[in-house]
């Protein structure tokens, strides 16, 4: 056979075969190669599954691994937090900062500035009205006192009315300030002045007792309560009337919309209502005394109270007094500041450690709330805050005047 005659035959043969289905070929590998991987794929999840099943069973049995147990949630702390010391009556409480630590601690910055002293050239109200007060100051002017106004802007005005003394001294209560920031209130013999420092206008309203000693605003700015160790009523500024109602031995307790008061196995938290106070619940707190008055921010009450006995802070030549901060619902915790001595850097070498410094009974006492979660409080020649979140303490301003009464105005 020639070379020329292969070709041909080839040809040949080719076109007497049959012609594959290649489409159908095709399908059927694919439809192989997809059960393949879906064996594959079910095989590693009953793997896996099988592992899971294991590990859970040891873990249930033998505990995590290294005995440590993963946290239901992360702890989330705000800035500056510091850890409660313990706890008194099931309550969180911290300890403040030693007296004479003051100068040192962080600042909160209020148009009082770094020290609270009497302005050289106050401004008249009726030239300079105050639109929000941050701090009123009393100026003694021989008998009489003259009422200075701090605004938030942090100018100062002085109302023009003369004050007189009461049996307590100066003319002047933590509770001055109405929550509205534009009126104060004086409690005096008989009366209570109130100012409205956005129209220098000055009212005197009469009251039935001469011992005035206490005046505290309830929430609508519109009426207050003025008490003295004998009687508490609730007077009306715009109709210029006083009702009496509940009264209590000390006056400082007459406070809306809560007020703290009662000694240990009596602590009770109470309700303002119409006609006095209800109680509202029982607090287990060691006092044996309380100081100043009572301020509420929604639902806590924070006041200052002098324990009898705190053993969880010992004292060697004073009783530790407490920033209470009691809360009236279960759902938002109570919180306590102990304010104790300050010992001694190197210790004695036998016997009871004298105090470098200690806390006077009256040094300390609420002076109301910078915002809803902060405490402002006085110790001897300071204003402090006191964060309830956070545990911190920061100082406010030095304190160069004897009394003062704080207004929302002092966040600027």
């Amino acid at each position: 056979m020639r070379r020329e005659d292969v070709r041909p035959l080839l040809v040949r043969a080719v076109q007497e075969l049959p012609e594959p289905d290649l489409a159908d070929s095709a399908w059927a590998g694919g439809l192989a190669l997809r059960r393949r991987r879906r064996r594959t794929g079910l095989v590693v999840t009953i793997v896996v599954a099988l592992v899971l099943a294991v590990t859970s069973v040891v873990v249930a049995v033998n505990g995590p691994p290294f005995g440590l147990s993963p946290p239901e949630e992360v702890p989330s702390h705000p800035p500056g937090f510091v850890p409660p010391a313990g706890q008194i009556a099931g309550m969180d409480f911290w300890i403040a900062p030693r007296g004479g630590s003051e100068p040192y601690l962080n600042r909160m910055v209020t148009p009082i500035g770094g020290e609270l002293d009497y302005p050289e050239d106050p401004t008249p109200l009726a030239e300079q009205p105050v639109q929000e007060i941050a701090a009123v100051v009393l100026a003694r002017n021989g008998d009489t006192f003259r009422p200075l106004l701090l605004a938030s802007t942090a100018g100062w005005s002085e109302v023009d009315v003369d004050l007189a003394a009461i049996a307590t001294g100066a003319p002047l209560s933590a509770g001055s300030v109405a929550p509205i920031g534009r009126m104060v209130a004086f409690p005096q013999p008989g009366a209570v002045v109130v100012v409205d420092s956005t129209q220098a206008q000055v009212r005197r309203i009469t009251v039935p007792d001469r011992d005035v000693r206490s005046v505290s605003w309830l929430g609508d700015s519109a009426h207050l309560l003025v008490s003295s160790p004998r009687s508490t009523y609730r007077v009306s500024v715009e109709e210029g009337t006083s009702t009496p109602i509940q009264a209590s031995v000390d006056p400082a307790a007459a406070t809306a919309p809560y007020r703290l008061d009662g000694v240990t196995g009596q602590v009770v938290l109470m309700r303002s209502t119409p006609r006095g106070w209800t109680a509202d619940r029982p607090v287990e707190l060691p006092v044996g005394s309380w100081v100043g008055q009572t301020f509420s921010s929604g639902n806590v009450a924070a006041r200052v109270f002098v324990a009898d006995e705190l053993p969880q802070v010992e004292t060697v030549a004073s009783r530790p007094q407490v920033v209470a901060a009691i809360s009236a619902v279960d759902s938002e915790p109570s919180r306590l500041l102990v304010l104790g001595e300050t010992p001694p850097a190197t210790p004695a070498p036998s016997g009871p450690q004298a105090p470098v410094a200690i806390r006077e009974r009256d040094c300390c006492a609420v002076l109301g709330w910078y915002d809803s979660r902060t405490v402002l409080f006085q110790v001897s020649g300071w204003i402090l805050a006191w964060s309830l979140e956070s545990g911190q303490v920061r100082r406010v301003a030095e304190l160069e005047v004897p009394m003062v009464a704080l207004g929302p105005g002092l966040r600027g």
